[in-house]
């Protein structure tokens, strides 16, 4: 029983530690990226707000922590639920919904709008979690016909939320539950050649696509994409000065002020280059501009570490479901690091997410917050034995 209690009682402090540090990248940054935003906004502490806002998502981990996984695994399909019903209320419109730049994503709350569809990439981690262990141990030799089986099974999970997020738009929340899945389905113990399969089948769909664009462009906009402003972003990544004014602006603006950082920087608060999102999608920026390489590549390194730690985790872990959590978390924050950082220098598209635990948020970082309780939930309920018995 003492040893139970102590195997509880585990705390992962480096990953902790890991957490601490971001916390101060990110106040500095929003806080040097406070004179950069419009005037109506410059009476806003948003870094003040930041730092509440770990504050709160402190009290996440911690409620985290005190319910074992396991009863995650068995309340899977009601939280599933729960998600399925905050997306549907914003395709219904239902009094409270708030639309922001085309986009219906938000519910208004007293303390500032909530996007459902960041808890609900939590929930998708979980249940997929669920699916996976339950066909395992099902087929325990499983067949290419029972693989096929479980890839229908996690479609039919994550298709639902997709197809409502597509309504939104939000091609970027869109994006982050692809990946989510992808690296689910990689370390399910799904053969590698039907793996194999399914990326080439991708990559032939988005070639033929691009192949319809160009040359059939009048069935392209009638039955693909009916409507040119969700086209926008692509023309701004691909051609940026061509379409300088509007689409290209961000990513010419975010260009500048990472290459105006140079090597080490201009020093902190010696901000030149005018940031359209500073605090919030092209924070990289801020801290490119004023810390320069050396400065940016210390934070790549504080999320590679971290990563590292949700991996370590994953594989310490003697029990197949805490695995698949760390698994996915680790999936998700991968993803949202490089697809930010990647789109503030041009290599992908503009999607609008935000820089894991540096961009300033409320309900995002809630959301990072209770991934990483889910983390150490799984951390200090892994048992050590000094010898691994055969059975």
């Amino acid at each position: 029983m003492d040893h139970d209690r102590l195997s509880r009682s585990k705390l992962d402090y480096h990953l902790l530690f890991l957490l601490f540090l971001l916390a101060i990248v990110s106040a500095i940054a929003i806080h040097s990226a406070e004179p950069m935003l419009p005037e109506k906004l410059q009476n806003v502490n948003f870094a003040s707000k930041q730092l509440q806002w770990y504050a709160i998502g402190a009290v996440v981990i911690a409620l985290t922590m005190i319910i074992d996984y396991d009863r995650l695994f068995q309340i899977a399909w009601y939280l599933y639920g729960f998600g399925m019903l905050l997306l549907l209320g914003l395709e219904l419109n239902v009094p409270g919904s708030v639309t922001i730049k085309g986009a219906t994503s938000w519910y208004r709350l007293p303390g500032g709008n909530f996007q459902p569809s960041e808890l609900m990439k939590i929930f998708m981690i979980i249940v997929l979690g669920r699916i996976i262990v339950n066909h395992r141990e099902k087929y325990p030799e499983p067949t290419i016909r029972d693989d096929f089986k479980l890839l229908g099974k996690i479609a039919a999970a994550v298709l639902p939320p997709l197809f409502l997020l597509a309504k939104q738009p939000d091609m970027g929340m869109s994006m982050v539950f692809l990946a989510i899945t992808s690296t689910l389905v990689l370390v399910s113990g799904i053969r590698w050649r039907i793996i194999f399969g399914i990326v080439f089948s991708g990559v032939a769909v988005v070639a033929s696509v691009v192949f319809i664009y160009f040359y059939f462009p009048d069935f392209f906009h009638r039955y693909i994409i009916e409507e040119d402003y969700q086209l926008n972003r692509f023309y701004g990544w691909l051609a940026p000065y061509e379409y300088s004014t509007d689409q290209g602006f961000q990513l010419i603006r975010s260009l500048m002020a990472i290459g105006s950082g140079e090597l080490y920087g201009k020093g902190l608060g010696h901000l030149q280059v005018y940031l359209p999102e500073a605090h919030t999608d092209f924070i990289f920026g801020v801290i490119a501009e004023q810390f320069g390489f050396v400065g940016s590549s210390i934070v790549i390194s504080l999320f590679f570490l971290l990563i590292y730690r949700f991996v370590h985790i994953a594989l310490e872990s003697n029990d197949l479901y805490g695995s698949y959590l760390c698994a996915g978390v680790a999936g998700m924050i991968t993803f949202q690091v490089f697809q930010n950082i990647g789109m503030t220098i041009g290599l992908l598209p503009i999607t609008g997410l935000p820089l894991p635990f540096i961009s300033y948020g409320g309900s995002s970082l809630a959301t990072y917050m209770l991934a990483i309780g889910l983390v150490l939930n799984v951390h200090s309920r892994t048992k050590k034995f000094m010898f691994a018995s055969e059975e």
